[in-house]
């Protein structure tokens, strides 16, 4: 998908030409509180001056003073193409989801292998399932073929085993997903399984299940702003 370069008060930002090919765990630019409406910083209610100048924080919109807006970090989710300024609480935000970006969106695009079964169906298929180098299709490959855009899925359940009364770890072995068809109403269930054959990297099923996990959050986040 073509995108272009953009500048937003907030900074540089290279988004898609067209909305409806952008990624579904972006968000937009909040709207900058107004100047007026802020004579002190609204973290540590310090009053704003010729010395003390006022920031905007670029996640959220509010406005600080320099101390409490100091740190510069990736704001990816809102394809921004340098760091930029935030308050300490948006940042925090923003670091965490800097790992979603750098390591478990590429797991999701390097796929892994699952048992895939199909609604009520008692037979599952062997398929490579991948998230869309656009982030936008969620594409299983077997003996089917299936694109299931990442819009339309409605609940992600995971599954897991290995919980033990006294705290012991849990590891992913598959999901249950849910999703409705374009142009209708319809809700269909897929229902993912690490497979204990050679051909199933258990390993690999579980990092990309724990990425699809984070990837559900950016997601719900994403429709809540």
């Amino acid at each position: 998908d073509a995108k272009k370069l953009v500048r937003s008060p907030s900074g540089l930002r290279m988004v898609p030409e067209h909305r409806a090919a952008r990624s579904p765990f972006g968000l937009d630019e909040p709207p900058w509180v107004p100047d007026k409406e802020c004579p002190r910083c609204m973290q540590c209610d310090t009053k704003f001056d010729f010395i003390t100048r006022k920031h905007h924080c670029r996640r959220c919109g509010k406005c600080f003073c320099d101390k409490c807006c100091s740190k510069k970090v990736p704001l990816p989710r809102m394809c921004f193409v340098d760091p930029v300024r935030q308050c300490a609480e948006c940042a925090l935000v923003s670091q965490k989801e800097t790992e979603f970006y750098d390591k478990q969106l590429k797991v999701l695009m390097n796929g892994a292998t699952f048992f895939v079964t199909l609604g009520t169906s008692d037979k599952s298929e062997l398929m490579v399932c991948r998230l869309s180098n656009n982030q936008r299709y969620l594409v299983l490959d077997g003996d089917s073929h299936y694109e299931i855009e990442i819009i339309q899925i409605s609940t992600v359940q995971i599954l897991t085993e290995g919980f033990t009364p006294g705290g012991g770890n849990t590891r992913a072995i598959g999901m249950i997903l849910q999703y409705k068809v374009p142009g209708s109403e319809e809700v269909t269930q897929m229902k993912f399984t690490a497979g204990e054959d050679f051909s199933c990297n258990k390993k690999l099923s579980a990092a990309w299940l724990a990425a699809m996990h984070k990837a559900t959050k950016l997601l719900y986040e994403s429709r809540d702003q």
